[in-house]
């Protein structure tokens, strides 16, 4: 059996029990007496008992009402939870968000923005997860990530909204004893001959298009992780391409790091988000974040053009 009870008759009732009286319970509800009566009466009436016991002095539960009160407390309290749970998510002091990216920026990009993030909004849970690009692609699509980081150009559905946020010239790792190390600056032509071990999946979509074909390497090492090629340069010849933003990487391992030119090529960074759902308020926040955060870092006028609006949901 349904029964049409509205919480203004649960609050009534126990605004009520609280004050002993239903002129006092009136002025806690802001109403008038008689309309304070009339919800308790419709909700005596909807439920067909006596919920209260009047007498000219006081008012009191009944033994149903007793036995009633601690359930509507309890329904009051879930509300009320509920109720400030979603507060707590739209103003930011809760909330969850998911990153993904592959190696190379969680290294680099990553740790920074997340921290200033947190700074800005602490309540928020970022829970990073370093993994290769295709998980990262492939999170975002089973919704298991929020957000994903990686170069541009990864995605080819609509179902995921890209922002290029970065667009970082890629330098070149070196030994310290190779003779190119002595110069300012490496050509592509200079590495014709040297093994590039490679770490980049995408690496003739997103960096040998741009360069004359005479001009790729002859050899390519294939690796997975950033970490594992500039490991391996450090005991073999060879060469390593990276963003320039990986200069303390590189340089940690001990190995030189010059600007790659004759062409210039530029590794575009986007940040990736679900096109087709709407985003919850942290996931959101944090969308805007890196793309406002971005608009300082060098190339950040990319970011600063592409910045969206906010999405309803």
């Amino acid at each position: 059996m349904a029964f049409e009870v509205t919480l203004r008759q649960l609050r009534a009732f126990i605004a009520v029990l609280e004050c002993g009286s239903f002129s006092g319970a009136a002025e806690t509800m802001h109403l008038s007496q008689a309309a304070l009566s009339g919800l308790v009466r419709e909700l005596e009436s909807r439920l067909g008992v006596r919920l209260l016991d009047r007498n000219t002095r006081n008012v009191g539960a009944s033994v149903v009402g007793t036995a009633f009160e601690p359930m509507v407390r309890r329904v009051l309290a879930d509300l009320d939870e509920a109720l400030e749970s979603v507060t707590n998510l739209k103003d930011l002091r809760r909330g969850l968000v998911r990153v993904a990216a592959p190696e190379t920026l969680s290294c680099t990009l990553l740790p920074g923005l997340i921290a200033a993030y947190a700074e800005r909004h602490p309540g928020v849970d970022v829970r990073f997860d370093d993994v290769p690009i295709e998980q990262v692609i492939a999170g975002l699509r089973n919704g298991s990530a929020d957000v994903g980081f990686g170069p541009a150009g990864v995605f080819a559905d609509d179902g995921v909204e890209a922002h290029v946020i970065r667009a970082d010239p890629l330098w070149i790792a070196l030994r310290q004893d190779d003779p190119l190390a002595a110069g300012e600056t490496v050509s592509w032509k200079d590495l014709r001959d040297r093994p590039l071990i490679n770490y980049m999946p995408n690496l003739a979509l997103n960096v040998l298009k741009n360069v004359p074909v005479r001009q790729h390497p002859r050899e390519i090492v294939p690796v997975h992780r950033v970490n594992t090629a500039l490991s391996l340069l450090q005991v073999r010849p060879g060469c390593v391409i990276c963003p320039s933003m990986a200069r303390s990487l590189v340089e940690g391992f001990g190995l030189a790091f010059r600007p790659l030119c004759q062409p210039v090529v530029t590794w575009r960074i986007a940040i990736f988000v679900r096109s087709r759902s709407s985003l919850s308020p942290a996931v959101e926040s944090f969308l805007h974040f890196t793309l406002e955060t971005a608009a300082d870092w060098d190339g950040g006028a990319l970011a600063s053009r592409r910045r969206p609006g906010r999405r309803k949901g």
